[in-house]
């Protein structure tokens, strides 16, 4: 165990983070801009004296639940994740406890500067967490509460689903990605609930899944009826964010198409 430079790289980490980054707040007393220890202690589920101890580099070997849970309250990268536990002596750290249900500030400010695309960003089980005011205007002002899973709305009509040329693709790539996300998190208690229910109440995942289909992200051209704008013909692009193991979901038209128009329509409308 390298308790030096597992001491150096907490207290990096920690001071790197700002408290807003987490829905902390600010106040006026702080002597540092990153977080104070007790907060990360309490983010991690772990003693402040603990953890002090470990950044004075005193402290005893860090478990793998430990270490865990300060990779999650430090919002580390899978990267950093992975040296943390280097630096802790354990080689190969175990599997992420789940999805990473949230989106980083810097992505969902992107959402934000993009008002003819709709564009959203999707977790590892399919969850939707952020979009812009057009993909809301496109896909149903469900999306707006922010409890959409794309998985549930394809499979149990849990949701606005305007018809699209591409729904028999849909599930294939639906299902592949839920697949993958299965073998990532294996202790992820949400993603074992959608996928018990997916499995219980549609023949059409269940059918799907035992095929085990593989399908990588990448552009898609589909057709959308949509309730106020007509028929739309729309591209899909997707961007990965790997460190989440998240896609964000571009959706545009060809330039001076109808559907270009129908969009732009929209857009002023949701603004």
């Amino acid at each position: 165990m390298a308790r030096d430079e597992l001491a150096r790289f907490l207290r990096d980490r920690r001071t790197a983070l700002r408290p807003r980054q987490l829905g902390l707040p600010t106040g006026t007393r702080r002597r540092t801009p990153g977080l104070r220890r007790e907060e990360v202690a309490e983010l991690a589920h772990i003693s402040v004296d603990y953890y002090t101890r470990l950044e004075q580099a005193r402290g005893p070997r860090p478990s793998p639940r430990v270490l865990d849970a300060l990779a999650q309250a430090l919002r580390l990268t899978p990267a950093e994740r992975g040296h943390l536990f280097g630096l802790a002596g354990t080689s190969v750290p175990p599997p992420a406890a789940g999805a990473v249900r949230r989106v980083r500030p810097h992505v969902a400010r992107m959402l934000e500067r993009l008002p003819e695309t709709g564009a959203l960003v999707t977790d590892a089980a399919y969850g939707v967490v952020a979009w812009n005011p057009l993909a809301r205007a496109l896909l149903g002002g469900d999306l707006g509460r922010g409890t959409v899973n794309l998985a549930r709305r394809r499979f149990l009509g849990a949701g606005r689903m305007p018809d699209s040329s591409s729904t028999e693709e849909s599930g294939h790539i639906v299902v592949a990605r839920l697949r993958r996300a299965a073998a990532r998190y294996p202790h992820d208690a949400a993603l074992a609930s959608l996928l018990s229910e997916l499995h219980d109440a549609s023949d059409e995942f269940r059918r799907i899944w035992e095929t085990g289909p593989v399908h990588a992200p990448g552009h898609r051209t589909k057709t959308l009826d949509h309730p106020t704008a007509g028929r739309l013909r729309l591209n899909c692009d997707v961007l990965l964010v790997p460190e989440d193991d998240q896609e964000v979901v571009l959706i545009t038209a060809d330039p001076g198409s109808r559907s270009a128009r129908g969009l732009r329509a929209l857009a002023a409308a949701a603004a």
